[in-house]
């Protein structure tokens, strides 16, 4: 197995096992030394909102400088910033008004770092002679793990050292993700990664980004569907699960057990998408993924069905939805113009995460006036209409279809 793709893999794992480890430990430290939902999904928004920001203005930036290089950078920086929480925690200058530029920085520096791994995909399938769909299904699974192992982590960690040392991981993963990065990923990989023929203005080559998004119907499609159905995902990781958890009188430890079995159930999902994902109908896959994933999963709470059944649906929606990643990525490498993958990667991952920010305010709000069962009950529903998005809009119906310009160019060979 070639050792840039292993790196790749190695280095998702690591940061977004810390990613995820921070989003349960912070909204968890602000959930209980507040009490208030609507202080946690603030917390939330000052992180999202310049994450979105950042991801969308910095997709120029990759094609320029290299996503090797900005990943490596980003990641350590990452590692700096993660650790002023825990420090101003210590020192007791941790307020909700120190917090929040705080946790605005880290979104900023996750932004650029997260989309340059993601436009290393292509250059690491090249290099490795690997099937584009083969790399996105292992990077898929690489990141499914990631979410299983840091909220596992999350969990045990914080009910036993509490979300400070808890934190200090979270900036020990980013600090190995760029060792990875930078040992495993050889310079001359930026010689695979296309650059721009003609050098144009920052904002030229922005716009050049969101005229590719544009024009074509599948990518501008499934960033607008995504946009709703991460505001739904970012609602119940960052406030309606904790509440959950807190009002059902459990232990922190479940929910880094729960969002674990539906990442852990995804990793294998994935692994499948990578084996057999050439072979099998996007459109079905994706539609009952997203289904199983979100109001299936969610409904489940708002019923108040018992711990055994609410596990036993975490592990089938975490299973269909470890196919929707490959799908999405292999899709949109499949569809953007090699020397403008940067851009696009960034700005179609910033769209569609552009409503994220405003997921923890949404149910801190619902959760105040209705409760946690209507809320729950209430976003399941939404979630669902969003779900039937690629039965009611015709473009979905293309998402099997490969320009053959693009894809030739992105195929290994």
């Amino acid at each position: 197995m070639p050792r840039s793709f292993v790196a790749l893999s190695v280095a998702t794992v690591l940061s977004t096992s810390g990613t995820r480890l921070s989003a349960i430990a912070i909204p968890w430290l602000v959930l209980t030394t507040t009490g208030s939902p609507v202080l946690t999904g603030l917390v939330g928004f000052a992180e999202m909102l310049p994450y979105v920001l950042a991801k969308a203005l910095g997709g120029p930036l990759i094609d320029r400088l290299g996503a090797r290089r900005v990943a490596v950078w980003c990641d350590c920086l990452s590692m700096f910033a993660v650790s002023l929480v825990p420090l101003f925690y210590w020192a007791g200058l941790l307020s909700i008004w120190v917090l929040l530029p705080l946790v605005a920085l880290i979104g900023v520096l996750r932004a650029p770092s997260d989309a340059s791994k993601m436009a290393l995909v292509p250059a690491v399938a090249a290099m490795g002679q690997l099937p584009l769909e083969r790399v996105t299904g292992v990077v898929g699974a690489s990141d499914r793990l990631a979410g299983t192992l840091g909220a596992a982590a999350a969990g045990v960690l914080i009910g036993l050292l509490g979300s400070g040392p808890a934190l200090l991981v979270n900036a020990l993963a980013f600090l190995l993700s760029a060792l990875v990065l930078a040992a495993g990923l050889p310079a001359r990989i930026a010689a695979a990664e296309p650059k721009p023929v003609i050098a144009t203005s920052y904002g030229a080559e922005l716009a050049g980004g969101w005229h590719v998004l544009r024009r074509d119907p599948v990518l501008l499609g499934l960033t607008i569907m995504i946009a709703f159905t991460n505001l739904f995902d970012q609602a119940y990781s960052i406030v309606l699960l904790p509440v959950w958890v807190r009002t059902a009188g459990l232990d922190v430890a479940w929910v880094g057990i729960l969002l674990a079995t539906f990442s852990g159930s995804a990793i294998v999902g994935a692994a499948l998408a990578a084996i057999y994902g050439p072979r099998l109908p996007r459109l079905l896959l994706y539609t009952l993924g997203f289904f199983c994933a979100g109001p299936l999963a969610m409904g489940i709470y708002a019923v108040n069905l018992p711990l055994p059944a609410i596990v036993a649906v975490l592990l089938l929606g975490g299973l269909a939805a470890g196919f929707i990643n490959p799908i999405i990525s292999a899709i949109l490498f499949e569809r953007t113009p090699p020397a403008m993958v940067g851009r696009v990667v960034a700005l179609a991952g910033a769209l569609s995460w552009a409503l994220i920010p405003f997921g923890g305010l949404y149910a801190g709000v619902l959760v105040d006036n209705w409760g946690i069962a209507t809320a729950l009950g209430v976003t399941a529903l939404l979630y669902l209409v969003a779900t039937s998005a690629p039965l009611a809009v015709p473009s979905f119906r293309q998402m099997g279809r490969r320009p053959v310009a693009v894809a030739d160019l992105t195929q290994p060979g």
